[in-house]
């Protein structure tokens, strides 16, 4: 006849500690499984119908009875696995920041947490945390362009201080031309969002041809005007240059920031500021149409009106353009607020001028 297991008990301070261990809704279920253990012994069931209960072995239970019973409840944590642990010596770090920076793995153009690995016998985890530490991210990649423009400073300087000091009795006005807007319709009608299913469409697509679009962001207001044409000349920035001036107080000056477009540029526009002396030009540097504050809303328009709209003809586009228009002037027009002085981005500049150099 075998002998019946002895009898367990908990101190009260143990089993209370035990008790609010399963409370906690962060517990490793490794230690909330054993403070069942020890809970249910010492609500005296078997160990048997524990062990059945919880889908372990009858020896584990026993064992974490037996730890307990020999440590208390620090002998409930699990012991240091035997050996010592992988360490990286300096040489080691060393070795994988100089390749990370320095060289180009032969097998690819970056190097990657399992490449890093294979090539200086470290595991993926070690390089992982020393690329952490140097807050290195050699999958990601960004460009850039340094604008070769020999008057970038004054026009920085210019264009800048038209945001963050606006002169008084005049309207500031960001004008851009996006152009080739294509009219995209899909092959088959979309499939619509649904619970567990993103929206889905055809790859391919159908051209219905292209609009260019005319936009003034006025900087104090927030508000845009627009002009949709067929073709992108300098007459069709003239006809807009018109619509601005007519729509635009006339005892107020005008200045216009711009890119540096040869449509801009032509005689007939110099003529016809000639005869308009309210109306005053300042253009971005070359290769920093960054500066222009339209482009922030160009990118709004791209993406909430453009990217994903279904266009079967050009008077479509048109509309859906218009819309966007009065949707953002009525609901989304706020003043354009600019933070970064001009002496900040030249010494931003002339620092990736010299890294460069």
């Amino acid at each position: 006849m075998s002998k019946p297991p002895a009898k367990f008990t908990l101190s009260d301070s143990d089993r209370t500690q035990l008790q609010a261990w399963l409370r906690k809704a962060t517990l490793d279920q490794r230690l909330a499984q054993r403070a069942r253990i020890l809970l249910d012994l010492d609500a005296a069931v078997p160990p048997a119908k524990i062990s059945q209960r919880l889908g372990l072995s009858a020896p584990v239970v026993f064992k974490w009875r037996n730890r307990y019973e020999a440590h208390g409840l620090e002998g409930l944590g699990d012991r240091p696995r035997p050996g010592q642990p992988r360490k990286l010596t300096e040489r080691k770090v060393h070795e994988i920041l100089t390749l990370t920076t320095q060289r180009i793995p032969a097998e690819a153009t970056h190097w990657s947490l399992r490449l890093m690995a294979k090539h200086t016998g470290a595991t993926v985890y070690q390089v992982r945390q020393v690329w952490q530490g140097a807050d290195l991210k050699p999958h990601r990649l960004q460009t850039f362009k340094i604008s070769n423009d020999p008057h970038f400073a004054e026009k920085v300087v210019d264009v800048v201080g038209l945001y963050m000091n606006p002169p008084e009795n005049a309207v500031v006005l960001s004008v851009d031309e996006k152009t080739q807007i294509q009219a995209l319709d899909r092959t088959q009608p979309q499939l619509p969002l649904r619970p567990g299913q993103v929206e889905r469409r055809t790859h391919d697509y159908k051209r219905h041809g292209t609009a260019s679009l005319y936009a003034a962001f006025d900087i104090l207001t927030g508000n845009v005007m627009g002009r949709i044409t067929a073709r992108h000349r300098a007459k069709e920035f003239l006809d807009f240059m018109r619509q601005i001036d007519k729509a635009t107080d006339a005892a107020l000056d005008l200045h216009v920031i711009l890119d540096n477009s040869s449509t801009h540029k032509t005689a007939e526009v110099r003529g016809w500021l000639a005869k308009h002396p309210r109306v005053k030009l300042h253009f971005t540097p070359t290769s920093a149409s960054w500066l222009n504050a339209v482009e922030r809303w160009f990118a709004s328009l791209e993406r909430r009106a453009l990217y994903r709209g279904v266009f079967g003809s050009v008077q479509e586009l048109r509309e859906a353009i218009r819309q966007f228009i009065d949707a953002h002037n009525a609901h989304s027009a706020k003043p354009f607020r600019w933070t970064k002085s001009a002496e900040a981005i030249l010494a931003k500049v002339d620092r990736a001028r010299a890294a460069t150099a």
